[in-house]
């Protein structure tokens, strides 16, 4: 255990930290929130190719759902077949369907690493693994936009609530009239619903107890990626008739 944390400390918090703290002494102001969005949109940027081919992945999959569905049917009783067609299916439509939680996965550590930068504010005895070239600001403004970001914000949390919840309902494909009438399953439908409300309300109460810094990070993360849903999706279904015409 104790050398994962220290390879976790290591290979994330000690980088993220640094980096921080660099965009806190170049930014106008030494200011924690304007070093928080750069950063963000650092990793986003970062995270990009990834994160597009992700949700190609998705919608893709989710263009296969009348295919999909044959398969169950075809091979009703028969787990071993099933797994076999879904898998050949698949490899023929080039999609990996386990890609998208890669990319969660891939993600999780920094918002935990980031979870713990915040939780406690910016504290001086962090400052001993900076490395050689980061120069230490005099000081740290935790200011930003009248917020305190080192104290919990309930506004803040509402409107990362909203953006989450657009961003959710930008990741749902549209339905589409060649799916040929085939309807979602029941517990996809309400898994669909509980995705699209459940969470951000869940997001909001989480927020309410922590510091604005973390909120301000994933509304940042959360515009971003609203904006890149919107036109990955938009050009998945341009693609998409271009190739039906």
């Amino acid at each position: 255990m104790n050398a994962f944390l220290t390879f976790f400390h290591i290979i994330l918090w000690r980088p993220l930290f640094n980096i921080l703290i660099l965009l806190c002494y170049y930014l106008p102001g030494n200011n924690l929130g304007l070093s928080i969005i750069f950063l963000t949109l650092m990793i986003r940027l970062a995270l990009y190719p990834l994160q597009k081919k992700a949700s190609k992945s998705q919608l893709a999959l989710q263009a296969l759902q009348p295919k999909m569905k044959a398969i169950q049917k075809q091979y009703k009783g028969d787990r071993e077949g099933q797994a076999k067609a879904m898998m050949e299916l698949y490899k023929k439509e080039e999609i990996n369907p386990f890609f998208s939680f890669l990319v969660m996965l891939i993600q999780f550590p920094i918002l935990i690493v980031l979870y713990r930068l915040f939780w406690h504010g910016i504290q001086e005895e962090n400052f001993v693994y900076l490395y050689g070239f980061v120069q230490r600001p005099e000081i740290i403004n935790p200011i930003f936009l009248g917020l305190n970001l080192n104290e919990p914000s309930r506004i803040l949390a509402v409107i990362v609530g909203i953006v989450f919840f657009v961003q959710t309902k930008l990741s749902i494909p549209k339905k589409e009239k060649e799916q040929k009438g085939v309807k979602k399953s029941a517990f996809g439908e309400m898994f669909q619903k509980q995705m699209l409300y459940l969470f951000p309300i869940f997001i909001v109460f989480i927020l309410f107890s922590l510091p604005s810094a973390l909120g301000l990070y994933l509304l940042v993360g959360g515009m971003f990626m609203a904006v890149q849903q919107y036109f990955a999706k938009k050009e998945y279904y341009l693609d998409k008739d271009s190739k039906n015409v």
